[in-house]
């Protein structure tokens, strides 16, 4: 497959000619890579309206995810997110009113855009409230939270797979969807490389959510996919409801920077070269691998969270042991985990995974003694909003120690990142359980409501 946006960058970046135009550094610098930052000079073409290079590696990756278009994003899936939500309110049926429907598990930037945008969410919440991370929705609760609405909602926002590697049944949701007639936006910011796994992997539920009835999703390709940090695609699916790809730009323009970076593009070209070529069967090869570690791990009685086949997590609870504690005995083997917290420890492995990771995650796991198995940190019960998200978002605040804000409403986001996904959402009030919580999530500051 060709790979026009690097061959050209490429081309010029070895061309030798004086820039006379952006950057600074005129393609001379210390890194190394100055050469390859460019912008958008004769013949680079403009992410924002292309009509040449940028246009057809689009399109070859429109033809690998087997979408309706698939639009690149060098802001990272959190700018992806935005624009879907705008384009969902941009074509949002008569009759609908500004509320969607969550999973409670979602990033930040679902959040953010949110309150630019005016919308409310309705919160989806999980049966079992043992992570923050995690969001568990059945078809079943889905159709249920759909019928209680006096009026259809603008879409339903599902996160998945889940920053710890689960996912609901997507075909279910997606078919209660189209019943309900309300488009189904997904965060697969972590599952890109869904899309490559082999036929014994997607007969087990491991699809990609294009291939499972998705209107729209955003994957971070530089989670999974060797992609620069903040590469992304926004896809629009061949069956969705309306034709979002004709403002798509104009939504990711919106949200993004109007110099997006030549760097971050290039990978996402190459990347199409890749996927065309052996990459697929690198993602199938290191999926097979983890799973006998896995099923290693497992038969010494070390818990691991079912989920997506390139993500490892370990339910370190219910081994009477702390995410933390077992992140620092693989940095003792030379590894940096993803995540870890209180409660577990997550392990994202790619198509490019050494064999020596493999060997220093089975040393550092299978030397650890089981003990007994303690609580998870439960999510606080609540979620009660007494003001609208955008009023909160963008009214006068203070910031105040979290031993303080019980009582108060939440005005501004409070996160780490990751996970990125809030405790409490700016309008609700912060509960005493909330507070503890944050307390215990390491937050000793929360922005607040002045009233």
């Amino acid at each position: 497959m060709k790979t026009p946006i690097w061959d050209f960058v490429r081309s010029y970046g070895d061309s030798g000619i004086q820039r006379l135009h952006m950057p600074g550094h005129k393609g001379r610098g210390p890194l190394g890579f100055e050469r390859f930052d460019i912008t958008e000079i004769t013949g680079a073409d403009d992410l924002s309206a292309p009509d040449g290079i940028i246009e057809e590696s689009e399109r070859y990756a429109g033809e690998l995810f087997d979408s309706r278009h698939t639009f690149y994003s060098t802001g990272g899936s959190s700018q992806c997110i935005k624009a879907m939500l705008y384009l969902a309110l941009l074509h949002r049926k008569p009759g609908t009113d500004l509320r969607i429907l969550a999973g409670r598990n979602a990033h930040k930037a679902f959040i953010q855009g949110c309150g630019l945008l005016g919308l409310e969410p309705v919160w989806l919440w999980p049966e079992k409230r043992d992570s923050l991370c995690a969001c568990e929705i059945s078809p079943e609760g889905l159709r249920k939270a759909l019928e209680q609405e006096k009026t259809p909602p603008l879409a339903v926002y599902i996160t998945a797979p889940d920053y710890l590697g689960g996912s609901p049944d997507m075909g279910a949701l997606a078919q209660v969807c189209r019943e309900a007639g309300v488009p189904l936006l997904v965060d697969n910011a972590h599952g890109a490389y869904l899309r490559f796994l082999p036929e014994t992997l997607k007969k087990k539920g491991f699809r990609h959510p294009l291939e499972l009835g998705a209107s729209m999703c955003t994957d971070s390709a530089h989670k999974t996919l060797p992609v620069l940090t903040g590469g992304a695609y926004l896809h629009i699916a061949k069956g969705a409801e309306a034709p979002y790809e004709a403002e798509a730009r104009q939504a990711l323009a919106l949200f993004g920077s109007s110099s997006p970076s030549y760097l971050i593009l290039s990978s996402l070209d190459a990347c199409n070269g890749a996927l065309a070529g052996k990459l697929p069967d690198q993602i199938s090869a290191c999926a097979e691998a983890l799973t006998e570690l896995k099923e290693e791990i497992l038969a010494r009685g070390i818990p691991v969270r079912p989920g997506e086949p390139l993500k490892l997590t370990v339910d370190a609870a219910a081994m009477g042991h702390g995410g933390e504690e077992l992140a620092d005995l693989l940095r003792e083997q030379g590894v940096e985990p993803e995540f870890a917290d209180r409660d577990f420890l997550v392990l994202m492995f790619s198509g490019d995974t050494e064999e020596a990771a493999f060997r220093a995650v089975r040393k550092a796991l299978l030397g650890i003694v089981p003990g007994k198995a303690r609580p998870h940190l439960s999510l606080p019960e609540g979620g009660q909003a007494v003001m609208s998200l955008r009023e909160a978002m963008l009214a006068p605040q203070e910031t105040v120690p979290v031993s303080l804000a019980a009582g108060r409403i939440c005005g501004g986001i409070t996160v780490s990142c990751p996970p990125a996904i809030p405790l409490v959402v700016p309008g609700e009030l912060i509960s005493q359980e909330a507070a503890e919580r944050l307390l215990q999530y390491g937050h000793e500051r929360i922005p607040v409501f002045l009233p």
